[in-house]
């Protein structure tokens, strides 16, 4: 088995995996695939040099078997298929409801070891049973999937609301996605011309605002009552600018993009209609419930949403694939 080595300045060495034997409430997983994600192309930047440690695996985003459980594992068992929920909070208070945005958590992949390995040892509580139906290269999509879960849920988003999302890469998408069987109308805004006309081919209603007016095509769509949801997903200046145009009186914002620096934001429309924004970091449990019921349905186009698959042996060329964007959406590492 084999694992790919982070080690600063765009480089990825791959060299042979160390498995680490179960201890108690631990399970060994062999890893069969792994996303590549925009968190790990910050991290293949070096802009989480002074966070990682040398040589860094990463990888959060994945799916693989059961290889062997630890004493007081009971939940799974060799050779069940599984994902993980990417959230070390062994360090923080049990009963505290918010812990997975916690103080002391630990995101698994950048603060610890990740998946980017044949054989990964993680606390039992993070680990996930996947139907037998769902194939493992779907499975790799659950975490993404989760965090699209959270952001509808935190955004008590309903059958026939009207949505608006700001951003068309992997994880606007999904917002998209799960925001539609979710039973509402939604508009996804996205400037580059690939993504728009990717998202056209899943069915949704996508436009490009440089050649779109897209405050007015949502006031045309809505009867010029605004959208009742706004998901920033982009992180930038111009989707903070836009995110407060487009609500109705009382609409709700959620911002899902990390946004590197800070945005001037429009405080008179909060006032003026009334608005709700809140942040949208991660998921929860039930979140990640949700993401592995949705995608044993066989609703969501899981498939087209993975451009390809790569054996790890290639993953230097897999990363810097992804990390000129163009005409990709998700690549995936085979490590088994």
């Amino acid at each position: 088995m084999k694992a790919a080595y982070y080690e600063g300045n765009r480089t990825i060495r791959i060299g042979a995996c160390v498995p680490q034997d179960p201890k108690p409430d631990e399970v060994q997983i062999q890893v069969s695939h792994a996303g590549i994600c925009g968190t790990d192309l910050h991290i293949f930047h070096g802009a989480m040099d002074a966070r990682v440690s040398f040589p860094q695996v990463m990888g959060h985003e994945m799916s693989g078997t059961v290889e062997a459980v630890g004493e007081g594992v009971d939940h799974v068992r060799a050779g069940d298929p599984v994902t993980v929920m990417p959230l070390d909070t062994t360090l923080c208070d049990p009963a505290d409801p918010y812990k997975h945005i916690g103080q002391h958590m630990k995101f698994m992949g950048i603060d610890t070891p990740g998946a980017f390995q044949g054989y990964w040892t993680v606390p039992g509580f993070t680990v996930h049973k996947l139907p037998g139906s769902l194939p493992l290269q779907h499975g790799a999509l659950l975490e993404p999937l989760a965090v699209a879960c959270h952001d509808v849920r935190l955004a008590e988003l309903m059958a026939g609301e009207q949505a608006v999302v700001l951003g068309g890469g992997p994880i606007g998408l999904l917002v998209a996605l799960v925001a539609r069987e979710t039973g509402a109308t939604v508009t996804l805004s996205e400037i580059s011309p690939y993504r728009v006309d990717f998202a056209k081919t899943l069915g949704l209603d996508a436009i490009n605002p440089n050649e779109t007016d897209l405050q007015a095509y949502v006031e045309d769509k809505t009867a010029g009552q605004g959208a009742d949801v706004v998901f920033e997903v982009t992180g930038s200046p111009a989707g903070a600018a836009t995110m407060t145009t487009l609500p109705r009186i009382r609409g709700r914002i959620v911002v899902v993009g990390i946004a590197p620096n800070p945005h001037p934001v429009d405080l008179f429309q909060f006032f003026w209609k009334e608005l709700v924004m809140r942040g949208a970091r991660v998921y929860q449990e039930e979140d990640f419930t949700r993401a592995i019921e949705l995608a044993d349905e066989g609703k969501l186009p899981l498939d087209a949403l993975i451009t390809e698959i790569r054996p790890v042996d290639e993953a230097q060329a897999a990363f810097e694939r992804a990390d000129r964007g163009a005409e990709v959406m998700k690549i995936l590492l085979q490590l088994s």
